[in-house]
């Protein structure tokens, strides 16, 4: 008997500053290193805006401001299904991120977005962010 895999939605927030978009690369578990767009796990009872907006915090120590949806991204990986809704952020304020828990973050442009070794869900997030900006 298989086991089925468990489900695992999640919020990313696509934070824009000038003509960059942060990345951050994971500094644990089994994708570590891996380069992503900052967010997590969506609480019961939470909706994305109120759940980016609480990861964003606890991840990068500041407040963002959520806006418009880009894309839901779902992903098959070796140990769960992901469910990934996308949506455009910008810092309130000017505020420095401070990464809890991430080893490194970089601010890319449009031509620097390949730049990074992206996770395979985000990879789909990438394509979808260079036809909203083309």
């Amino acid at each position: 008997m298989s086991e089925s895999k468990k489900t695992i939605e999640v919020v990313a927030a696509i934070i824009c500053k000038d003509d960059a978009i942060l990345a951050t690369q994971r500094g644990y578990g089994e994708l570590k290193d891996g380069w992503e767009f900052p967010g997590g796990k969506i609480e019961p009872g939470e909706s994305h805006t109120i759940a980016l907006t609480r990861e964003i915090q606890e991840e990068l120590q500041v407040s963002i401001s959520v806006g418009e949806f880009l894309t839901t991204v779902e992903y098959d990986y070796d140990k769960f299904y992901l469910v990934m809704h996308c949506y455009f952020c910008t810092l309130l304020e000017n505020e420095t991120i401070t990464l809890v828990e991430h080893e490194a973050a970089k601010w890319l442009t449009k031509e620097t977005l390949d730049s990074v070794d992206w996770l395979p869900a985000d990879i789909a997030v990438v394509g979808a962010l260079k036809e909203h900006l083309s």
